[in-house]
C-alpha cells in the first residue's frame, strides 16, 4: 500500500527556499548536494513524485534541464512526476511530467494509481505538503534540517498540526544534517 512521504530540507527555523524559490541556501552546506545513500533507499521505494510549480521551476532553472533533460534521471529517475501549477511550464524531454491544476483530492486517485503501490513523494512545496494534509492523504512527514537560517522564505509547513496528530518515528544524524521522521495521523 503506498504511503504518501513529505520528505524535504529545511533551515533550522523552518523555511524550505528563500523569498526568491531558491534553495543555494542548501547547497551552501557541506553535503547539501547529496542525499547519499538513505535517500537512495528512500526513493527506491518511490513511485511517483508531486511538486508544486515553484520547485518544479528552479529545479528546471538550476540544472537547466530543457536544455539538459539527460540530468532529469538523476533527481527522478524514469517516475511519473505531477506538478500542480496554474501557470504555463516547460517541459524536460522524455520525462514523463503531468501537469495539473486544481485540488490534490481532484488529483488523488490518478497520483495514487501512477505510484502502482509503491510510495508517493511531495517533493515540496510547503503548501502543496499542506494540501495533502488538509485531504487527509498525508502519512509521513520528513525534514533534515540544516545548519543555516534565513530571515524569511517559503515556510516548511504552512498549517496548524499539533503534537497530537504528529508521532516521531526516527532521528538520525546525516553528516551536518539532522533527519526528523514523523507518522501523521488522522484529525
Amino acid at each position: 500500500m503506498s504511503r504518501t512521504i513529505y520528505l524535504t530540507a529545511s533551515t533550522l527555523n523552518g523555511f524550505l527556499a528563500d523569498e526568491n524559490d531558491s534553495l543555494a541556501w542548501l547547497f551552501a552546506v557541506p553535503g547539501g548536494d547529496s542525499g547519499g545513500e538513505s535517500f537512495d533507499r528512500f526513493l527506491d521505494g518511490v513511485g511517483v513524485l508531486v511538486q508544486g510549480s515553484s520547485t518544479y521551476a528552479w529545479v528546471l532553472a538550476h540544472e537547466d534541464l530543457v536544455a539538459h533533460p539527460e540530468k532529469w534521471p538523476a533527481y527522478y529517475g524514469d517516475r511519473p512526476t505531477f506538478v500542480f501549477t496554474h501557470r504555463a511550464l516547460p517541459r524536460v524531454p522524455g520525462a514523463d511530467i503531468r501537469f495539473v491544476s486544481g485540488s490534490v483530492a481532484e488529483h488523488w486517485e490518478a497520483i495514487r494509481d501512477a505510484a502502482d503501490g509503491r510510495d508517493i513523494w511531495v517533493v515540496g512545496g510547503g503548501d502543496l505538503a499542506g494540501q495533502f494534509l488538509d485531504a487527509g492523504h498525508l502519512d509521513e512527514i520528513v525534514v533534515t534540517f540544516a545548519p543555516a537560517a534565513l530571515v524569511a522564505g517559503k515556510p516548511l509547513l504552512p498549517r496548524d498540526l499539533g503534537a497530537d496528530r504528529l508521532t516521531l518515528i526516527e532521528v538520525e544524524q546525516r553528516g551536518p544534517f539532522a533527519e526528523v521522521r514523523y507518522r501523521v495521523s488522522a484529525p
